[in-house]
């Protein structure tokens, strides 16, 4: 891997511990050189998050649209900015350019990023690693969620385990870095390597 995305929020949140891990997952993964790709704002967990990666010297590439480049929400001093016409192009560019996945605390954005790149999974349309930092239980609901979908069989267990949980950056991402996704999506065979 050498480059992973994060998703997070666009505010700072309740808790001081989500900025700390925003701060401290951005600097970790300049430190191990790894490209931070997000989505190009200047506030709340994610600027958090890329001024720690640039602040230790890393490579962040921002993907936003355009509408939230003119309210101002734009990091205007990333390595790479790009600018779309939209969300739906957000997830996409953010997908082509990241080699892996990682969701901090955040609300409507960063579930619906994390879940489409999870359905992606499933289904084989990428064989990446997404993961879940769990910061101070943040996404405790989240995870019973899913584990009711799965006894409620909607949900396969090997579906469901290809979402790598954790509470701490560092084994989060030797988890990430040992990942081997199922040879088979959901319906889509895939051949084998």
């Amino acid at each position: 891997m050498k480059s992973i995305c994060v998703f997070c929020g666009s505010s700072p949140g309740a808790s001081p511990e989500y900025g700390a891990m925003a701060g401290r997952l951005g600097a970790l993964l300049a430190e191990r050189g790894f490209d931070l790709v997000y989505g190009g704002g200047n506030v709340g967990l994610m600027g958090i998050l890329a001024n720690a990666a640039l602040g230790k010297g890393g490579r962040v590439l921002g993907v936003i649209p355009r509408a939230l480049v003119e309210k101002e929400l734009s990091h205007t001093e990333l390595t790479e900015q790009h600018v779309v016409a939209s969300m739906h192009e957000r997830k996409q560019r953010m997908a082509d350019l990241a080699d892996g996945f990682i969701a901090l605390p955040g609300g409507w954005g960063t579930l619906d990023e994390l879940c489409e790149m999870m359905t992606w999974a499933q289904l084989g349309i990428h064989l990446k690693p997404v993961g879940l930092l769990n910061v101070a239980g943040f996404f405790d609901g989240f995870v019973m969620q899913l584990e009711h979908a799965e006894h409620e069989r909607l949900i396969k267990p090997e579906h469901r385990h290809m979402l790598l949980v954790d509470t701490e950056p560092v084994s989060l991402i030797e988890r990430m870095r040992s990942y081997q996704s199922p040879r088979a999506g959901k319906w889509i065979d895939r051949p084998q390597p």
